[in-house]
């Protein structure tokens, strides 16, 4: 008879024992994995590597919808159903395509 001050010890099973290491590991890589995608994040968001004029005069009654940056121009697309390429480093108006319905 065991005296009731001393407790067991318990051998856990092999099977237990191989699931808590491997939720470990997981966790483990699981952090890792979270912190390199911020930090590739940050270093990416960070990175001032894109030369873009200081302004873009827009001809009267252009309103943009959305800009595209190209390799050496970008493209606004207007209200109007037109897009605008520019010079990137410039700002000058290269080129105007109408879009037509």
């Amino acid at each position: 008879m065991t005296d009731p001050s001393e407790t067991e010890i318990q051998q856990e099973p092999p099977q237990i024992r191989f699931l808590r290491r491997l939720v470990t590991t997981l966790t483990v890589a699981m952090i890792g994995g979270v912190l390199v995608i911020i930090a590739l994040l940050v270093i990416r968001l960070s990175a001032d590597d894109v030369p873009l004029p200081a302004e873009i005069a827009l001809p009267p009654g252009i309103e943009a919808e959305a800009v595209t940056f190209g390799s050496d121009w970008i493209a606004i697309v207007s209200q109007e159903d037109s897009i605008l390429i520019f010079d990137r480093s410039s700002g000058e108006l290269r080129q105007t395509i109408q879009i037509s319905r």
